[in-house]
């Protein structure tokens, strides 16, 4: 089944290569979307993919990478859309 989920990433997620191996996590899983940094020190991102697919993304970012501490993951559920054809990192 596809899913599509909303993240909010808290902690330290930014300066670290957060969003970089956000986006190669993604790509190994097949999951398509995006991932930014936002102005309030936090990242959001957007997966779309196979539920199992898009849950090892959400699973890694609740750790991130070794220089990152992740305090806090926001997920919300939405309706799959199917709108992107590969992860990418915008502004």
């Amino acid at each position: 089944m596809k899913v599509r989920a909303r993240l909010r990433i808290h902690g330290k997620v930014q300066g670290v290569y957060f969003r970089h191996n956000t986006k190669s996590v993604a790509d190994s899983h097949n999951v398509k979307g995006w991932v930014r940094n936002l102005p309030d020190g936090s990242v959001e991102a957007v997966l779309e993919g196979e539920q199992e697919d898009v849950t090892q993304v959400i699973e890694w970012c609740k750790v991130g990478p070794p220089a990152a501490r992740v305090i806090k993951v926001e997920v919300e559920y939405g309706q799959y859309r199917g709108e992107f054809e590969s992860f990418d990192i915008i502004q």
